[in-house]
């Protein structure tokens, strides 16, 4: 699966669950790690744990088996790691509070010229 489908997938299945304002990132400039930061956020622990079941659900469905999960203990910010994309579900003050869109937008990027 390239990783503009799996990119898809996963919004998709964030959005199947009403996943509230899903940012989907390209990072390949700037991290080796993955090529794509997918951000959403929950109205509360049980709609966290219902968002992530379903991305973990639809990328096994097609084929793609989570690397990892962490943080169902308190479903506040879970991460999911599907290779390609790194998914981050958070509950709306959690999100507010680290505020990862505008860390990775502030990112310098290095100008192809220059390298």
């Amino acid at each position: 699966m390239t990783p503009e489908a799996l990119r898809n997938l996963i919004v998709g299945a964030l959005e199947d669950r009403k996943g509230r304002d899903v940012v989907a990132m390209d990072v390949t400039r700037v991290s080796d790690v993955t090529d794509y930061m997918i951000i959403a956020s929950g109205t509360s622990n049980r709609h966290v744990k219902a968002l992530v079941d379903n991305v973990v659900a639809a990328a096994t469905s097609a084929g793609v088996r989570p690397l990892g999960v962490e943080g169902r203990e308190t479903h506040e910010w879970v991460l999911v790691d599907v290779g390609d994309a790194l998914v981050h579900v958070m509950q709306a003050e959690t999100r507010d509070f680290y505020d990862l869109e505008r860390l990775w937008a502030e990112l310098p990027v290095e100008d192809e010229t220059s390298v």
